[in-house]
């Protein structure tokens, strides 16, 4: 299992498969492991992001338009395997892809990609049994998204299903950078520390080194994702990956 956030603050890199390109992907990839990233979420693009916000909305429509599919998310996860085996890999989807490649062929293309998990943002931990049957045989990590109007017995068996760490949302909406925390966040952490025995990741407008240092306060990890998007969205063609590098560094200083 290449997820470990023992270096603090931990930190998790979301990058939308794909774009600008899938070599870009790979080159920024190198570049945000190579910076202080412990673990990559690569988002597989999608033609109805319904809990992204408009910045990711925007990749993925760019990227399923050059015609980036699973199979290609799963080979540049492969790729990057090879080239960083310390790094962790989480496949970020929607469920629809998946159950189009097909749920079994789907978790052992993954595990022959060197992918340690997936999160699929619309499966719901109790119309689970299947995928984590799945997840389990082919030794894939399942992660699921907690929310702060979650109810304690749902954050339990979150907790309970959950493997490599939990992705506690710090607010309810859509992911998009923030000004501020929301103040949920520390007592979401809380109440899942009650049943988790892995890591607590916040995501959801974590954009900021100050964001950074104040999750990592609470829990174990950021998730940082809009910010970057944005980040490659905005820069020159060829420069995403120097770009990336020196945002993932600042995060971590």
């Amino acid at each position: 299992m290449a997820i470990d956030f023992s270096n603090k603050p931990g930190l998790v890199v979301y990058l939308t498969a794909g774009d600008p390109s899938l070599d870009a992907t790979y080159d920024i990839a190198l570049a945000a492991v190579d910076n202080g990233a412990q673990v990559l979420e690569l988002g597989v693009p999608f033609s109805d992001p319904l809990a992204d916000g408009p910045v990711i909305q925007r990749a993925s429509e760019r990227a399923v338009a050059r015609g980036v599919r699973l199979s290609d998310v799963l080979a540049l996860a492969k790729k990057i395997r090879a080239a960083r085996p310390q790094a962790g890999i989480i496949l970020f989807s929607y469920l629809n892809p998946v159950v189009r490649m097909g749920l079994p062929e789907f978790c052992k293309a993954a595990k022959d990609a060197g992918a340690d998990g997936v999160l699929l943002t619309d499966m719901i931990v109790e119309e689970a049994d299947e995928y984590l049957a799945e997840m389990q045989k082919n030794d894939l990590a399942p992660v699921f998204l907690a929310a702060p109007t979650s109810p304690d017995e749902r954050l339990k068996a979150i907790a309970e299903h959950s493997k490599g760490f939990v992705y506690a949302i710090s607010r309810v909406g859509i992911t998009g950078t923030q000004a501020q925390i929301a103040s949920d966040a520390e007592s979401l952490v809380a109440r899942l520390k009650q049943f988790a025995k892995i890591p607590v990741a916040v995501g959801f407008g974590i954009s900021t080194a100050e964001h950074v240092r104040s999750v990592s306060e609470f829990a174990d990890a950021a998730v940082v994702g809009s910010a970057i998007v944005k980040l490659i969205e905005e820069s020159k063609a060829g420069e995403e990956a120097t770009n990336v590098g020196k945002f993932v560094k600042s995060l971590r200083s």
